[in-house]
């Protein structure tokens, strides 16, 4: 399996999300590492914290 079949689809191997307003946050399917090895789930451990305007909460 080479490189590019490694990088994550979600970030392109950035390790980074944007969102509409140009922020940019950590990759919440590789977990920030641009890199979704085979048989890795790409969930999270535990869900999410978001505010009413569906943003994910630090």
């Amino acid at each position: 399996m080479n490189l590019h079949e490694n990088t994550c689809r979600a970030c392109d191997g950035t390790g980074l999300l944007m969102d509409d307003e140009q922020w940019k946050y950590t990759c919440s399917v590789c977990g920030g590492d641009g890199i979704l090895q085979a048989g890795e789930k790409p969930e999270p451990e535990t869900a999410f914290d978001v505010d009413e305007n569906n943003r994910t909460l630090e």
